[in-house]
Formats: structure tokens, C-alpha cells, sequence
């Protein structure tokens, strides 16, 4: 085991401290009332030995006084044990005051940190600080004031003690050295012991969430016995380190125990004698034994301090969560109407010692879809971390219609920043509840459904036992299906800036194009900020941004990017671009020319270059072609329905088209067709070979039709299984 930092651990118990005092305060009012009945208890308690020595002389010597003082005995007695527990009644109030203020408190900072701080702890080490060690925690202050007050009933004792006789008084004096060195010895065995064992209790507990979050992935790699040996392994060290904890309590208590009975023993003995030498009378004997009981409950104290100690421990793995830094907010609000421009000005992000983003400039015109693409590790999700302020930069400044986002509040920020994310968490009662989840207002349920529906949810939402009432527990979720709501709680909550983090990776590809049409048609305009890994995604965005080791290496359209045989290489596409041949309707696929500029519609709906058919037809999401197994899922575009409106490709050869006019009959047939005068283009992609012929267009709704894979057909035929793109 590692062994400790003292200066890490004198911080940490000096933070604990500050948040017990802050817990203390918190039920300052009820404690000061526990405190007041019991230092009234402890003066009851004080008084009955008094009392009933004074009342037993009163009745020894037929004293008519002693039918009164016995009522006062009874007073007393009747007093001292309603005391007792109106101080119970209250210490159990502030015990759990306490322990709920260190959970919110804990919770609060939890929530409020940047993720990749709380990230920090494991989510079993998260339940075990907040729940079994926050209530450990939570005892301290009315253990402290209990152990206080507790003092007073054998200080008193023993004042009264020596009141009564000092000779007693004396005797037991002679034992409470000792019984000092005991306590001592005690504190500083337990507490170590205690902080030990609840390191290795968190250790467990995370182990154990882990193995119940991946228990499909276990059971499915045959590993349980493994993992329960890996959750287990340290159990052996708890149990030493529990049996180490109560080795040292039991051996105080004992010791005490033994002690304490002695002392009495003694002082009985001294008082005998003294009665016997007529010092004494038998009410003082009594009086005497009574306080020297008393003397020794400084013993009982014991318990009180390893409460004290047991709490001090744990507030110190609660107090851990009250160290999270938070993420600053402002009080600034954002211009009425603005675009959603976002600006990244200087931006560096360093995780663990090494920059994940350097000195990152970037400007993203206001409604503009934006697409952040690069290898893994290149710093895509940092970069809308960072845009989206869930994360704050450690140089730069972020901006967003020209206001910084650390000067924003955060209400103002979570209206208008909205996130959708590869791997959604849902909270709510039910299905509408989780989609309507967020700050502000709730949305009124036909929002919550017209949310639904752009996000492809509202389907199987409507199948579920109670639609849209159905709890989530009894709402049985595919990886899809769980993003999709992710996404319609995003879209139903739109701000003008919406940051889509790997949001669709568990789509199909024909939803995700649904999806990315909806965005773009019936959700609240703005400016998206998609990380996409696809190459669809990529193509139908407005702008892309490609990052590289944690740099912007370059930005523009997908389609001018293609170009760069490294930025094909992030999609895993051939190193060497294909040829494109220049406008020419008779040109065969084997001419090979320059590249040439590329109109809006060839940019948004052809395919790049060389995505011929095969297994790897999804891969090349934005290709119309193929005849692999995918074909039909991945097409962008049906092929032309036009008499003539057909194209056909052999091993990459052959392009053509006949009279009339032909639609493409793909999901976007804004950005698939052509129009009017303008040229369209005629992809033919075989196996291995591309080919690309810019063909003038025939009249209004002209389209480039497009097929692959299995030779070349007449004009007007269609490619089997091409007749619509879903």
C-alpha cells in the first residue's frame, strides 16, 4: 500500500475541519438546545448523589424533612432521564441536518466542476463518500459537543469528590494518569487505523460499481470469476484493517474497564475507613462512592472520541469533493438575435500535464454547420468541451456572439449552449420528462414531440406500453434508440449554438441523414458544431474543421479538404486522390485530369472519390453507389427516374445519359439535383476505378443520375435495388 503524504493528509484534515465547523454552524441552533439539555443533564446528574446521601441521612435519622427531600430525590432522578432524552432527540436531528448539508455541499461542487474534474473519482467512490461516510461524517459536530458535555459529569464528580472528602478524592486522583494515556493512545492508533480502512472501503466500492456497469461485457468474456477476484482482492486488507480498528478499541476499552472499577474499589475502601473513624456519615459514604462513579465515566468518554474520530476520517474522503474546483460563471447576457457566431482565440487545453488543444484560433460563422474531424486523440471532444463552456480553456478565451462565455451566467449559458452526446444519460420519471429535461420553463408537450420526431424518436416512443408516459425503467432502450432521445432533448431545448458530440454514432446511416435533414429543417436555426466521424457527416456540412495532434491543421469544405491525401486518410480512404475528367459528356472514366472546382451540389451529394461497392460501401456514406451488401442503406440519392435519366458503370468504365430529364430521387433532393442550366454531375463508381463527367443539364429538375457496380444499362433502366434511397 502507498504510504501517505503528511502533507497532503494535513490539508486534507484541515479542509475536513473547515467543513465540519461549516456543518456545525449550519444547525447551529438545534445543537446549542442539545448542548443546553445536556449540560442540564449533566447537572442533574451532579445533583442526585448530593441528594440522596442528604436524603438517606434525612431518613436514617427519622427527619420529618425526609418525606420532601424524597419527592426531590424523585424530581431529580425524573428530570435527569427527560433530559437525557430530549438531548437524544435533538443530537439525532442534527446528526442527519449535518449530514444532509456535507451531501448537498459534496453534490453541489460534484455538479458544479468541470467534468474531467469530477472524473477524478470513480462513481463507487462518489456513492461511498456521500452516502455511508457523509453519515459517519455527519456525526462529528454532536459527537464533539456530546463528548464536551460528557466531560463535565466527571469533572464535577470529581470536584464534588473532594468537597465530600479530600481523602477519597485523593485516591482516585492516583488512577487518572494513567487513564490519560490510555485515551491518548487511542486517538492516535484508531485514527490511523480508520483512515486506512475507509481508503480501502472506497477502493472496493469503485471496483464494485465498474464490474456492475460492465456485467453484459464480463459475461459475455466468460470473466466473472476474474472480476470477482479483482472486486475482492483487497478485502483482505479491509478485513485486517477492520479487525486492527476494533483490536485497538476493545483494547482501550478493556484497559479502562479494568481501570475504572479499581479506582472505585479504592475509593470505597478509603471512604470505609473514614466512616469508621466517624470523618464520614453514611449519606457522605454514599455521596462519595456516587461521585467516584461519576469520576470514572471520564472513561465512557472513550466511545464519544472514537465517534469523533471515526467522523474526522471519513469527512476527510467527503471533504475531498469540496476541494473541486468550479467552473467560474459571469452575469453578462448574450445580444438579442444574434447569429451564434463562435470565436476560439488562442484557445490551449492541458489534461494530465499534456496539451490536448494548442493555441487553437477558430471563428464559426453564425449559422453555420461546422464539422470537427480528425483522427482520435486529436482533440475533438475537448474542442466542444471547450465551445460549449462544459470545460474551461487553460489559455484563451472562447467567445460567442462576441461575449466570452466565462463572463455569461449560467442560466444564460445552458438556454442558449445546447448538447447532445454520443453516450446520453436520461433523467426524468418518464420518456416526455427525459426529452423535456433543462433549465428554464418546461416545453409544452407538442414541442416535446415535434422534438421527437426530428430526432427519429417519436416512432418507437409511440410503440412503448405508454407512449410518451412510459417510465424510463420500463422503457427498454437500444444503443440508438437512447441516442435519438439524447438528441430530441437537445433539439427540444435549441439554443442558437448546439454542439453535437459524436451525438450519431450509433445511428444507421439512412436515420443519421433523417436526422442531420431535421436539423437543418425543424429545429431552431443556429450555428451546429458537430464532431463527426463519418464521412457523410463531413460532407454535408458548410465548413470543416480538421484537427491534428491537438491543432487546427485546416478548415474549408469537405470537398476542396478531399484533395489533401492526408485528410482522406483521417476517414481511412486511399492515399492517392482520384482523377477527375474534365467537362466533357463523351469522356470515357479513364481520362484522367486536374482537379476541377466543385459546385454546391457535387460538394453536399456526390460521393468522394474511389467509394465503389463492396463491404466497405458504409464507410463512404455519401456515395450513391454500390452494389455490396450496404448498397441501399448508405445511397445518398436514388438513381434518375427520367426516360432517360440513367447511368451506367461497368469495372469503372462508362457514362452516359439520355433525353429528357431525370430526378434524383435521393433524401436531400435540394442538394442531389440540379437545376435548370446548371451543370449536374454523373458519378460512375466501379471496383478499384471513378470516373466523373460533368454533363449539361436538360431542363428544369435535370439531375445527376447515378449508379455502380454490375455494367452499364440504357437510359431510363434503373439499378436493381436502386428505385429509392430509403
Amino acid at each position: 500500500m502507498t504510504a501517505p503524504d503528511p502533507t497532503r493528509e494535513a490539508v486534507a484534515a484541515r479542509g475536513a475541519d473547515r467543513a465540519l465547523r461549516a456543518a456545525a454552524r449550519h444547525s447551529g441552533g438545534r445543537l446549542a438546545a442539545a448542548a443546553g439539555c445536556s449540560v442540564a443533564a449533566a447537572g442533574a446528574a451532579l445533583a442526585e448523589p448530593a441528594v440522596l446521601g442528604h436524603t438517606l441521612d434525612l431518613l436514617l435519622r427519622q427527619d420529618p424533612a425526609g418525606a420532601r427531600w424524597t419527592a426531590w430525590c424523585a424530581a431529580v432522578i425524573a428530570a435527569e432521564v427527560l433530559l437525557d432524552a430530549v438531548t437524544a432527540r435533538l443530537t439525532g436531528g442534527v446528526d442527519a441536518r449535518s449530514t444532509a448539508w456535507l451531501r448537498r455541499l459534496g453534490l453541489g461542487r460534484l455538479l458544479r466542476a468541470a467534468p474531467h474534474h469530477a472524473a477524478r473519482h470513480s462513481p463507487g467512490e462518489l456513492s461511498a463518500r456521500l452516502t455511508a461516510q457523509a453519515t459517519t461524517a455527519g456525526a462529528v459536530p454532536a459527537a464533539v459537543v456530546s463528548a464536551a458535555v460528557a466531560l463535565l459529569a466527571p469533572l464535577g464528580g470529581l470536584v464534588a469528590l473532594v468537597l465530600v472528602d479530600v481523602w477519597t478524592a485523593l485516591a482516585f486522583l492516583a488512577g487518572l494518569p494513567l487513564l490519560a494515556l490510555l485515551l491518548r493512545a487511542f486517538a492516535r492508533d484508531s485514527g490511523a487505523s480508520v483512515s486506512r480502512y475507509q481508503e480501502v472501503q472506497l477502493a472496493l466500492a469503485g471496483r464494485l460499481v465498474e464490474a456492475l456497469a460492465g456485467a453484459r461485457t464480463i459475461a459475455a468474456a466468460g470473466t466473472a470469476e476474474r472480476e470477482q477476484a479483482r472486486v475482492l482482492r483487497r478485502l483482505p486488507e479491509l478485513g485486517a484493517e477492520g479487525r486492527r480498528t476494533w483490536r485497538i478499541y476493545g483494547t482501550t476499552m478493556a484497559r479502562t474497564s479494568a481501570l475504572m472499577p479499581l479506582l472505585l474499589y479504592v475509593v470505597l475502601g478509603v471512604g470505609g475507613v473514614r466512616l469508621a473513624e466517624g470523618a464520614l456519615g453514611v449519606g457522605g459514604l454514599l455521596a462519595a462512592v456516587r461521585y467516584a462513579g461519576l469520576a470514572a465515566g471520564v472513561g465512557a468518554v472513550t466511545g464519544r472520541l472514537a465517534a469523533v474520530v471515526r467522523g474526522r476520517a471519513a469527512a476527510r474522503r467527503t471533504a475531498a469533493l469540496f476541494d473541486l474546483p468550479e467552473l467560474p460563471q459571469g452575469a453578462r447576457r448574450l445580444p438579442e438575435g444574434g447569429p451564434g457566431t463562435l470565436e476560439l482565440r488562442g484557445v490551449r487545453v492541458v489534461r494530465a500535464g499534456t496539451a490536448v488543444l494548442r493555441d487553437v484560433d477558430l471563428r464559426i460563422p453564425g449559422g453555420t454547420t461546422a464539422a470537427v474531424v480528425g483522427r482520435s486523440g486529436s482533440g475533438k471532444t475537448a474542442l466542444a468541451a471547450v465551445a460549449g463552456r462544459l470545460t474551461a480553456c487553460d489559455a484563451g478565451r472562447v467567445l460567442l456572439d462576441g461575449v466570452p462565455l466565462d463572463e455569461l451566467s449560467a442560466g444564460e449559458l445552458r438556454r442558449e449552449v445546447g448538447h447532445a452526446f454520443e453516450r446520453p444519460a436520461l433523467f426524468g420519471e418518464g420518456v416526455a420528462a427525459a426529452i423535456a429535461f433543462g433549465s428554464g420553463p418546461a416545453p409544452a408537450p407538442e414541442s416535446v414531440r415535434a422534438a421527437a420526431r426530428a430526432a427519429g424518436a417519436d416512432a418507437f416512443v409511440r410503440r412503448l406500453p405508454h407512449g410518451y408516459e412510459t417510465a424510463l425503467t420500463d422503457a427498454p432502450l437500444s444503443g440508438g434508440e437512447l441516442q435519438r432521445l439524447g438528441l430530441a432533448r437537445a433539439f427540444c431545448r435549441a439554443g442558437r449554438l448546439l454542439i453535437l458530440d459524436d451525438a450519431t454514432s450509433s445511428l444507421d446511416t439512412l436515420t443519421a441523414r433523417e436526422v442531420e435533414r431535421a436539423l437543418t429543417h425543424d429545429v431552431r436555426p443556429g450555428t451546429r458544431l458537430v464532431v463527426a466521424h463519418r464521412i457523410s457527416s463531413a460532407s454535408r456540412a458548410d465548413l470543416v474543421v480538421w484537427l491534428d495532434a491537438g491543432r487546427v491543421r485546416a478548415t474549408g469544405p469537405h470537398a476542396e479538404l478531399w484533395r489533401d491525401p492526408a485528410y482522406r486518410a483521417v476517414f481511412g480512404a486511399a492515399a492517392e486522390p482520384a482523377a477527375r475528367p474534365e467537362a466533357d459528356p463523351t469522356a470515357t472514366a479513364s481520362a484522367a485530369h486536374a482537379p476541377i472546382p466543385l459546385p454546391r451540389a457535387e460538394r453536399y451529394a456526390t460521393s468522394p472519390p474511389d467509394a465503389g461497392a463492396g463491404p466497405d460501401a458504409e464507410r463512404y456514406a455519401g456515395s450513391d453507389a454500390g452494389s455490396g451488401p450496404d448498397a441501399e442503406r448508405d445511397a445518398a440519392s436514388g438513381a434518375g427516374t427520367g426516360p432517360g435519366a440513367g447511368a451506367g458503370a461497368g469495372a469503372g468504365t462508362g457514362a452516359g445519359a439520355g433525353p429528357g430529364t431525370g430526378a434524383g430521387a435521393g433524401p436531400e433532393p435540394e442538394w442531389d439535383a440540379g437545376s435548370g442550366a446548371e451543370s449536374v454531375v454523373v458519378v460512375a463508381a466501379g471496383r478499384g476505378a471513378a470516373a466523373a463527367a460533368e454533363v449539361p443539364g436538360t431542363g428544369p429538375g435535370s439531375a445527376g443520375a447515378r449508379a455502380g457496380g454490375g455494367g452499364g444499362r440504357p437510359g431510363g433502366q434503373r439499378a436493381p435495388g436502386r428505385e429509392t434511397a430509403r
